[in-house]
């Protein structure tokens, strides 16, 4: 029970006999079989290679050797067909996609990816947006990453799931104090405390991280606390999971390329600052009814309040002619009186010129539970593993953004006025509830061919209730969506060093409340602020071929381990959304359906463990992935041109789909020495991209790079251990992210190209301690 229940991944040691032979007792160790959870809830572990798709998968040593800042941070570095946009440019607020499918904190990104967290869906209810700073990396105790449209992972999972399962007191046992600091002021201390009797256990992870930041006004600090209290038997477990965030994150964005050019630390405005503030619990627990068959469930909370601050230039100007001494907008070549939040006129002064800030604030509250079983009885003398289950869920949010005349520093900073836009205010409620079930089989049929089906119902009702009413109300609204996704695959096993696999899945995901705010294309909104009209939108349907070989060729090495795998991936969205630009503005738009879009690719990888290799105190690893991604737009459409927003662009079928490289390489080197002393390279190529906003590819693309990185530790004793690494060893210029911007207005008329850029950092380093108990 404890194995079967504790983790997403764990060893399932078949076992060790002892035999005595003559006066020698001889050990006999066979293989282990590594078993994998088939769905978000554990109790439904099926061996990895009967699962017919990719699986990646990393336990806490990997996470804790990596020396990764996060969890978004080590999938960068170490997962295939994973790449990171730094759209934010804040370490805690990646954009992270794979395979072409995104799961970002920022709304308004076309979210692809799922992520649970002990079986509890991730992904804020309003955008599903995810937020990677509240996911604190200590608390981790194995990560899955699952390929493909897989239905058992409920909505969003158009390109692939993340399954996180966090640590307990039974499986994280000890206790350990890791503290280190470096460039940019960043330093980290982080606590955590695993103890269990044998019946009840408990986990504490305590964390505070800060840094000044490597640009200009761009201080984080996080606050994080996890802890979970546990009780087992030989038949049953139960866990309360417990934790809670306080985390104030500055991230300046993108820059204008030819100001990052004379100051590579500057922002363009500011401040821009999210605050997120998490509290979450959750109550699981697994019962073997019999030896065979494992009920298990959860039921959670979870609140999350987001506050952002963003200082920006300004749409706005003084009027001309009759209303000259007022502020207005400009809307289709006319002018436009502004008014504040109590209908009066703005006169136009200083202290409203030049600068805009733009605030929002989401409180989210969710609730909801699952329920499953699993059942491991032979099915007509042939093994068989059994899964179904529902899943509720239910979430209330409310939304409220406005935005503030400001004016505008010679610092590019922006001061408060206090006066607040009519225009720009928004009071939204939404309700949104979901259930759904599911179920998948595993049949093998001989013990080399395994035959998989699965599938998942779900169903949404999403009701939008307007509370800041203007004139006509075009914001309320209710929205239902139901479908069933299916999913068939197999896999077949030539021994240990090949497994052949193949599947066929669907995945899907509903319209959020937020582009069905923005989605009115006679009235565009400015994201992600101003809502204003709600139309309805389809549902984007992921249909996903994949096919490959894997497989372990450790029976040939002479001593060590080689594993290695070479797929291909075909993914086509039906009804995607994005966000089409629209309006007087380049902020402006509105969210529509543009039919198809594809994404499809190869992908290989190779894992090799190497004891011994020159002489008896060395130990080597090394690991590497490559992916081939062709994104591409499969319907026609038109589009703002990003340059001039009074031109049209025409996306013909073909045209790549922006902020996605082409090729993705990684690799990496160790070695341990003496059993103490590691030391590791690794290095990351992403290719070139489109700029996000030139969905037309008519402009010049954001060239690809390389990036080496460089890590140690030293293991001083038993229990203390010195460690330290260095990023971006050469110092390289790199950006890592592209958009189209308006900067001449802030810096004149020289600034006038329109692409913005995030730039990367530059070299660093870090030294820590690990004391452990």
């Amino acid at each position: 029970m404890k194995a079967v229940t504790r983790n997403i991944i764990y060893l399932a040691t078949l076992s060790i006999l002892n035999t005595a032979v003559a006066d020698d007792e001889e050990v006999i160790e066979l293989e282990s079989i590594e078993v994998i959870s088939v769905s978000p809830l554990q109790g439904s572990g099926v061996e990895i290679n009967k699962i017919p798709s990719l699986v990646q998968t990393a336990t806490a040593e990997d996470l804790e050797k990596s020396q990764s800042l996060s969890l978004a941070d080590y999938m960068n570095d170490h997962l295939g067909s994973v790449h990171i946009n730094e759209a934010q440019n804040n370490p805690l607020q990646p954009d992270v996609y794979y395979r072409g499918f995104v799961a970002s904190p920022l709304l308004g990104l076309p979210q692809g990816l799922s992520v649970y967290v002990n079986g509890v869906r991730f992904n804020e209810p309003f955008g599903d947006t995810v937020n990677w700073d509240l996911i604190p990396e200590g608390a981790i105790d194995s990560i899955a990453l699952y390929s493909g449209s897989n239905p058992m992972y409920g909505l969003n999972s158009l390109g692939g799931a993340l399954s996180l399962q966090t640590k307990t007191g039974f499986t994280a046992e000890g206790h350990q104090l890791e503290v280190y600091g470096g460039s940019w002021d960043r330093h980290s201390e982080e606590l955590t405390s695993g103890w269990n009797n044998g019946t009840f256990g408990y986990f504490i992870d305590l964390r505070n991280f800060g840094e000044q930041g490597w640009r200009d006004h761009s201080r984080t600090t996080a606050k994080q606390v996890f802890g979970t209290l546990s009780w087992e038997n030989e038949r049953a477990s139960l866990d309360l999971t417990l934790a809670a965030n306080d985390n104030k994150m500055k991230g300046n964005g993108a820059n204008p390329i030819q100001l990052l050019e004379q100051q590579p630390k500057a922002v363009f405005t500011y401040p821009d600052q999210t605050i997120t503030r998490m509290f979450f619990a959750e109550l699981s627990g697994a019962f073997d009814l019999t030896d065979e068959i494992n009920l298990s469930a959860n039921a959670y909370f979870r609140q999350n309040r987001i506050r952002s601050f963003n200082g920006d230039d300004s749409d706005f100007d003084g009027c001309t002619g009759v209303n000259a001494g007022f502020m207005c907008e400009t809307e289709e070549g006319d002018e436009v009186l502004l008014e504040d939040i109590n209908g009066n006129q703005i006169t136009d002064t200083d202290a409203v010129n030049g600068a805009s800030n733009n605030t929002s604030q989401t409180y989210m509250r969710s609730r909801g539970g699952t329920i499953q079983s699993a059942f491991s009885n032979d099915l007509f003398g042939y093994e068989n593993n059994f899964v179904f289950g529902a899943s509720y869920d239910y979430a209330n949010v409310h939304f409220e953004s406005d935005t503030e005349l400001a004016q505008l520093l010679s610092d590019r900073g922006t001061k408060s006025s206090g006066i607040l836009l009519q225009e720009g205010r928004v009071r939204l409620n939404t309700n949104t509830e979901s259930y759904s079930f599911f179920f998948s089989d595993y049949f093998s049929v001989t013990d080399a061919l395994t035959i998989m089906f699965s599938g998942r119902y779900n169903h949404t009702s999403l009701t939008m209730k307007n509370q800041f009413i203007d004139g006509e109300d075009k914001l309320s609204g209710h929205h239902s969506f139901d479908r069933f996704n299916p999913a068939v695959g197999l896999t077949y096993q030539f021994g240990q060093p090949l497994t052949v696999y193949g599947s066929y899945s669907e995945s899907s995901r509903v319209p959020t409340p937020m582009e069905l705010s923005c989605a009115d294309e006679n009235d565009p909104c400015k994201l992600p602020n101003a809502f204003v009209a709600d139309p309805p939108l389809a549902q984007v349907v992921a249909k996903t071929w994949e096919a490959g070989f894997r497989g372990d060729l450790t029976e040939f090495m002479p001593k060590g381990d080689l594993k290695w795998n070479l797929g291909f991936f075909h993914t086509t969205n039906h009804s995607d959304i994005i966000f089409n630009r629209g309006g007087d503005s380049i902020s402006e738009g509105f969210f529509s359906n543009i039919g198809q879009t594809r994404r499809y690719g190869i992908e290989a990888g190779l894992s090799a463990h190497y004891p011994q290799l020159f002489s008896e105190i060395d130990d080597w690893h090394f690991s590497t992935n490559y992916t081939y991604l062709n994104a591409q737009f499969m319907d026609g459409f038109t589009i703002q041109n990003p340059i001039d927003n009074t031109l049209a662009s025409q996306v013909e079928r073909g045209d790549r789909i922006p902020s996605l490289p082409e090729h993705i390489f990684k690799a990496s080197l160790g070695v341990d020495l003496w059993q103490r002393w590691s030391i590791a390279l690794n290095t990351l190529y992403s290719g070139d991209q489109f700029f996000r906003g030139d969905e037309a590819n008519e402009t010049s693309r954001l060239g690809g790079y390389w990036v080496f990185n460089t890590k140690t530790e030293i293991k001083i004793t038993e229990n203390l251990t010195v460690f330290g690494s260095i990023n971006n060893i050469f110092d390289r210029k790199y950006k890592t992210f592209g958009v189209y911007g308006d900067a001449s207005e802030v810096l004149g008329d020289s600034f006038d190209n329109g692409q913005f850029v995030s730039p990367a950092a530059p070299r660093a380093g870090w030294i820590g301690v690990r004391l452990s108990i």
